[in-house]
């Protein structure tokens, strides 16, 4: 199970202003301090825990952040329509289009997403999926 996810960012004031645009929306509450913005989900009765944590910070060594070529985050949604929301949402608080919203001719029929850049370039998946809903192809 993953724990907890970093992307590095050299500025926290446009990173919160992106990341705060959709990940409330996905049930995340944020929490910040001196070491950067810290994302968790609420723990319902009976957890312990609620995995993943999503962490937005300056890289601990002191160097510039960097996008890692390859590497991106994916959160799920509750619906294609949140994915279009979400994706909006996120271009006006400052990502850049990574991918319309919409089906893609690899991934499944069922596999709705969006792909955004957050303002220092790292990626951002946001994606529904169900097999009860009628897709791509129907």
């Amino acid at each position: 199970m993953i724990a907890y996810v970093s992307v590095g960012v050299d500025d926290l004031v446009r990173a919160k202003r992106f990341y705060q645009a959709f990940l409330p929306a996905l049930g995340y509450d944020l929490s910040e301090g001196p070491e950067g913005l810290s994302y968790s989900l609420p723990l319902r009765p009976g957890q312990t825990t609620a995995f993943p944590d999503f962490y937005v910070k300056p890289p601990f060594d002191g160097q510039p952040a960097t996008a890692g070529n390859g590497a991106m985050v994916s959160f799920e949604t509750s619906s294609r329509q949140q994915v279009q929301e979400l994706h909006t949402a996120g271009l006006r608080a400052g990502g850049t289009d990574e991918g319309q919203p919409g089906f893609r001719a690899a991934y499944s029929p069922n596999f709705y997403v969006a792909y955004l850049r957050d303002p220092q370039g790292n990626k951002i998946g946001l994606f529904f999926a169900d097999p009860t809903i009628p897709t791509k192809d129907h």
